[in-house]
C-alpha cells in the first residue's frame, strides 16, 4: 500500500493544477446540486419491529387520514392573577384564536376548543388547543409554522400569557458561533504547530472543502434519501473533525521528509505513502463504526452512519489527493520563517542545526518518563477514569422532551404551563391503540383505570368501521420519568396482544429499549472488525487488544462525565444544561460508534511510528521514544483540534446535538490524552518484545499492507523520478 500511495502523492504533486480543479469543480457540481434540489418534504421517524410502530400502522390503516404519525402543536393560554380562563373576555380570546388556527393551514387535521375538549385546568387558570396535523414536523411548510406562532402572538397581546409547544416547531437545529469557534481555535493551534500560516492553512481549507461537498451532497440528496435534519449536522461535526486531523498528518509529515533533505515532489510522495496509509486504516475505522450503525435497524440512525461515513471516506480522498497537490503550490512557505531562514544559512551551521534537532522535545521526555515508571502511571490512568465512569453505573436513558430545552424558548414555558396547570403528564399523553369492537374498547378502558399511574383515562373513540378505537392516557409524571415508562409496560402487559400503545412517549420508550438490546452485538461487530484490521496493521494480537480495551474505559468514562453533567446537574450551568434528565437513548452506542472510530485514529498515528521504528531495528523501548519524538505534538494538536470542533456544539441550542458534542469532546480527551499518551506507551513498556508477537501461522495468512512504508525504506519505487534516494528513511 505504501508504493500505491506514494506513487498517487507524487502524481497528485506533479499533477496539482488538475487535482486541484477536479476537487473545486466537486464542490461547485454538490453546491449546484444543493442549490437547485426541491426542498426536503419528508423526513420520517420509523422503529420496525416494536410496538409502537405498529400501531402506528394500524392507525393508519383503521383511522386514514387521521394523521396518526402527524406533528402535534398545542397553544396554552394562562390567565393573569387572580382571574380565571373561563371569563367572557378570555373566552373570546381562546375562540378567535381557534377560528384562526383552523383556516391558517391546510395541513391542519383538528384543532379542539378547550371548553368543549375539557382542556381548561380545574382552578381554571390554564387551557390549552390541541392542534394536530396530517404531516410530520419535517413536512409542514413554513406558513403553516408561521400560522401557529402568528395565532399565538395575536393572543398573546390581549391580557393572555400564551406559549406554543409540541413537535410542530421542530426545526433544523440553530448553529451558533460554536462551530465557527472551533474552527478559529484550529487554526491557532495549527499556527502554533506548524509555525507557518500556510502550513496551518492547508488542513482547514481542504476540511472545509471536504465538508463543503458531503454535506452539499447530503443536501442534494436529502429529499430522495428521505434524509433527517440532524443528518447533515453529524456529517459537519466528524467530517471537520477527521478532515483537519488527517490533513495535519500528511502536512506534519511533508515537512519532516523536506528537513531529512528530500525533494518536495519526493517527500510529498513519502508522506503520503506513510502517514497516507495510517490515513487510510484510520479513515477505515470511523467509517466501520458508522456504517455499523445499520445492525441497530432504524432507518433514521442508519441514514445519519452512512452520510456521515461518506463525508469521511472525501476527507481520507482529500487528504491523500488535494493535499500534495496544495503542497505544490505552497513551495517553501509550508516551512516556517524561522526554518526557512537556518536553510538558507547554509551548511556551515549544519553541525549547530543537527545537534539542535536532536535536543530531546516533550514528546521524547514524556516517553521517556514513562518507561521508566510504567505502573505507576498505568494505575493513575486507569484509576482515574475509573473514578470518572462511576456515574455511568446510576445511567438512565430516554429522549429528551420540550423541558429540557432552555426557559427562553416557547416550547419550554408551554411545557411549563401545562405541568403547573394539569399535570407534568399532559406534555406526553399515550395512545392505546385497540384493534377490536366497541366491547373490546370499553374492557380495555376499565382494565387501565384498573392500574396505577395514570391521571386521566379518556373514553374510547371508534372509527367508522367500528373495528377499531382509540384511547388517550395521560400520566401522572412527565414523560421521560420512569414512572411513565412503568406504565407503558403496565398496560402492555395487562391488556391483550390486540391492544397496542403508541405516542410520542411510547416511541421513545421503545426506541431506548431498541438501542438498549442492539448495543451489545453493535459493539461486538464494530470492535470486532477493527481488531482484524488493526492486527493486520500492526501485525500483532496484543497492541489491538490493548487498543480495544483503552478504548472502552475511555468511553465508559466519558459516559460517565455526561451522567454527571446532564442527568445529575453537575456543573450543568457551565455547559448550558437548565433541566437535568434522562440521557439521549441513543448516546451509549453512538459515542461507541463514533468515539471508537476517532480513538482508533490516534492509535494508528502513534504507535505506527512506533511500529515503524521496531521494525528498523530498534529495541521496544526505544521504538516507544522515537514513536512519541515524531508524533506526539502533532496528536496533540489533533486531539486539541477534534476537541475545539466537538465543543463548538455544546454551545447549540439543541438538547441532543449539546449533548452529542459535549461526549464527543470529553471522549477524545480521555482517549488521547490518557489512554493514547499515558497508558498506552505504560502497556507497551510493560509488554516489550511480547507487544508485537504475532502467531506464525497468522503472520502467513495475514496479508502484508506495508503501512510503516518498509517497501520505502528499501529504494524509492518511481524509477527515474527527480529527487529520488535509495537511502533508508530516518525514524
Amino acid at each position: 500500500m505504501a508504493t500505491f500511495l506514494y506513487k498517487l502523492g507524487r502524481s497528485a504533486f506533479r499533477r496539482r493544477r488538475l487535482v486541484a480543479l477536479l476537487w473545486v469543480a466537486l464542490l461547485a457540481v454538490a453546491g449546484i446540486g444543493a442549490a437547485t434540489a426541491p426542498v426536503a418534504t419528508s423526513s420520517s421517524f420509523s422503529i420496525p419491529g416494536t410496538e409502537a410502530q405498529r400501531a402506528f400502522d394500524l392507525l393508519e390503516e383503521r383511522f386514514p387520514g387521521a394523521g396518526a404519525d402527524g406533528a402535534t402543536a398545542r397553544v396554552v393560554f394562562k390567565a393573569p392573577e387572580g382571574q380565571k380562563m373561563t371569563d367572557p373576555a378570555h373566552k373570546a380570546v381562546v375562540e378567535e384564536t381557534v377560528a384562526a388556527l383552523r383556516s391558517g393551514s391546510d395541513q391542519i387535521v383538528s384543532v379542539t376548543d378547550p371548553y368543549t375538549g375539557q382542556a381548561v385546568s380545574q382552578n381554571g387558570s390554564t387551557a390549552y388547543v390541541s392542534v394536530a396535523y396530517k404531516v410530520n414536523a419535517m413536512e409542514l411548510t413554513d406558513e403553516t409554522r408561521e400560522a401557529l406562532t402568528q395565532a399565538g402572538h395575536n393572543a398573546q397581546g390581549k391580557g393572555l400569557t400564551v406559549e406554543v409547544g409540541g413537535d410542530a416547531l421542530q426545526t433544523m437545529p440553530e448553529t451558533g458561533s460554536g462551530e465557527i469557534v472551533g474552527v478559529v481555535i484550529a487554526g491557532i493551534v495549527l499556527v502554533l504547530t506548524f509555525g507557518s500560516l500556510v502550513a496551518a492553512g492547508l488542513p482547514l481549507l481542504t476540511a472545509i472543502i471536504g465538508v463543503g461537498i458531503g454535506v452539499s451532497s447530503i443536501t442534494a440528496l436529502a429529499n430522495v434519501l428521505d434524509l433527517g435534519s440532524t443528518t447533515s449536522t453529524l456529517a459537519m461535526m466528524i467530517g471537520l473533525a477527521v478532515g483537519i486531523d488527517y490533513a495535519l498528518f500528511i502536512v506534519s509529515r511533508y515537512r519532516a521528509e523536506l528537513a531529512e533533505g528530500r525533494e518536495k515532489e519526493d517527500a510529498a510522495g513519502r508522506a503520503v505513502g506513510t502517514a497516507g496509509s495510517a490515513v487510510v486504516f484510520a479513515g477505515l475505522t470511523v467509517v466501520i463504526a458508522l456504517v455499523g450503525l445499520a445492525v441497530v435497524n432504524i432507518p433514521m440512525l442508519t441514514k445519519m452512519g452512512f452520510a456521515a461515513a461518506g463525508t469521511v471516506v472525501i476527507a481520507v480522498l482529500i487528504a491523500l489527493t488535494l493535499i500534495p497537490a496544495l503542497l505544490g503550490f505552497a513551495g517553501d512557505k509550508v516551512i516556517g520563517r524561522k526554518q526557512r531562514k537556518a536553510a538558507k544559512a547554509g551548511a556551515g551551521d549544519g553541525a549547530a542545526e543537527s545537534a539542535k534537532s536532536e535536543k530531546p522535545n516533550g514528546g521524547t521526555r514524556w516517553a521517556r518518563f514513562v518507561i521508566r515508571r510504567p505502573v505507576m502511571v498505568l494505575l493513575i490512568g486507569v484509576l482515574g477514569l475509573g473514578a470518572i465512569a462511576l456515574p455511568a453505573a446510576s445511567l438512565e436513558m430516554g429522549l429528551p422532551d420540550d423541558g429540557v430545552k432552555p426557559t427562553s424558548t416557547t416550547e419550554r414555558r408551554a411545557y411549563d404551563a401545562l405541568s403547573d396547570g394539569f399535570g407534568p403528564g399532559f406534555n406526553g399523553p399515550l395512545l392505546v391503540v385497540v384493534d377490536g369492537d366497541k366491547a373490546t374498547a370499553d374492557r380495555t378502558v376499565s382494565t387501565i383505570k384498573g392500574l396505577q399511574g395514570w391521571a386521566a383515562v379518556t373514553p374510547a373513540t371508534p372509527n367508522k368501521a367500528g373495528d377499531a378505537a382509540m384511547i388517550t392516557v395521560v400520566p401522572k409524571d412527565r414523560p421521560s420519568s420512569g414512572a411513565t415508562e412503568t406504565l407503558v409496560h403496565d398496560i402492555r402487559n395487562a391488556t391483550g396482544d390486540d391492544v397496542l400503545v403508541t405516542g410520542a412517549t411510547a416511541m421513545n420508550i421503545d426506541f431506548s429499549q431498541k438501542m438498549n438490546d442492539a448495543l451489545v452485538p453493535y459493539l461486538a461487530l464494530v470492535v470486532g472488525l477493527a481488531f482484524l484490521l488493526l492486527t493486520v496493521v500492526f501485525r500483532s494480537v496484543l497492541v489491538p487488544l490493548k487498543a480495544a480495551l483503552g478504548f472502552l474505559l475511555s468511553v465508559v468514562a466519558a459516559l460517565g462525565a455526561v451522567v454527571a453533567v446532564f442527568q445529575w446537574g453537575w456543573l450543568g450551568s457551565l455547559f448550558g444544561v437548565e433541566q437535568t434528565g434522562p440521557i439521549m437513548s441513543m448516546m451509549p452506542i453512538f459515542m461507541v460508534g463514533v468515539v471508537f472510530g476517532l480513538a482508533m485514529d490516534y492509535e494508528v498515528f502513534l504507535v505506527t511510528r512506533m511500529r515503524e521504528a521496531y521494525v528498523h531495528g530498534e529495541r521496544p523501548g526505544e521504538a516507544i521514544v522515537t514513536g512519541f519524538k515524531h508524533s506526539a505534538r502533532v496528536v496533540t494538536a489533533a486531539a486539541v483540534i477534534m476537541i475545539a470542533v466537538f465543543s463548538g456544539f455544546i454551545g447549540m441550542t439543541d438538547q441532543m446535538i449539546k449533548m452529542i458534542g459535549f461526549g464527543l469532546a470529553v471522549a477524545v480527551l480521555f482517549d488521547a490524552f490518557v489512554v493514547r499518551m499515558a497508558i498506552v506507551p505504560a502497556v507497551l513498556a510493560l509488554l516489550g518484545h511480547k507487544a508485537w508477537w504475532l502467531p506464525k501461522w497468522l503472520d502467513r495468512v495475514l496479508p502484508n499492507v506495508d503501512v510503516e512504508g518498509e517497501g520505502l525504506a528499501k529504494g524509492t519505487p518511481a524509477d527515474g523520478a527527480p529527487g529520488s534516494k535509495p537511502d533508508l528513511v530516518k525514524v
